[in-house]
């Protein structure tokens, strides 16, 4: 099952609020039988619901596609990316790193690292679970359905208690003039208390989230120490950012 397909599936779907399997089908050069077993698979996400001949969207235009979705897309770019954040860190360091798939790829990057980490999702903490130099630190909190994602006042209080030299920050979207956002209030928050715990901050991103802003804001621009991103990232905006005094490497 291809996860460039199930996304192609999931934005028409969105976009239009229902497509029929014939109309998918002409979209992806799938044919409608393989179309169908996508749209059952994503039915089971809880991505849309089908009825006979189609399926309608269940998710909102301002709603994050699922984690299980996200994983799959644009793998080598966040690879990159994480390689990049890893070579910015110091031996020694303490880091809180955000959830997201991105951040996921970027602690799978530091597993043969010597530093001290709290990640905030399941799915990083299960990759930095058994590296054998690495220092693990676990916030308490309520994991987000699907995401894994840990939020919530137990998360926050973890994060206040403590003080690191770097925050890894995932987005949903980020641009100069509305600064870094996220779909979830519960997860802006996290973020925010990130950030308050940390001397540096770095974001991490596709060059598909710069110049998209999502609901939350959880903080300006120029609170960025770094934008880590790649090549594909708008020039305008990536010069805009620069002005506003964040250091951006594309990878």
């Amino acid at each position: 099952m291809s996860a460039d397909r199930l996304k192609q599936i999931t934005d028409a779907v969105r976009e239009a609020g229902r497509r029929s399997v014939a109309e998918l089908a002409e979209l992806t050069g799938a044919s409608e039988m393989t179309v169908r077993r996508d749209l059952e698979a994503l039915a089971e996400q809880g991505v849309l619901e089908r009825y006979r001949g189609g399926a309608r969207t269940l998710l909102l235009r301002g709603e994050e596609t699922p984690f299980a979705l996200r994983a799959g897309d644009g793998v080598e770019t966040k690879r990159r990316i994480a390689a990049e954040v890893a070579s910015l860190l110091a031996d020694g360091e303490s880091v809180v790193l955000d959830s997201g798939t991105t951040c996921l790829e970027v602690a799978r990057a530091l597993h043969q690292r010597r530093l001290t980490v709290m990640p905030l999702s399941l799915q990083a903490a299960n990759a930095l679970a058994d590296a054998p130099r690495l220092t693990l630190l676990l916030p308490g909190g309520r994991p987000r359905r699907g995401e894994l994602a840990l939020t919530g006042p137990l998360t926050e209080a973890s994060l206040a208690a403590l003080r690191f030299d770097t925050a890894v920050i995932g987005c949903c979207g980020l641009t100069a003039a509305d600064g870094l956002t996220a779909y979830d209030l519960a997860d802006a928050a996290v973020k925010r208390a990130a950030v308050a715990s940390a001397r540096r901050v770095i974001a991490v991103t596709e060059s598909g989230k710069l110049s998209r802003t999502a609901l939350a804001h959880v903080l300006p621009a120029s609170a960025l120490h770094a934008v880590v991103t790649d090549q594909a990232a708008p020039q305008e905006e990536t010069d805009a950012l620069a002005a506003a005094g964040v250091t951006v490497r594309k990878v």
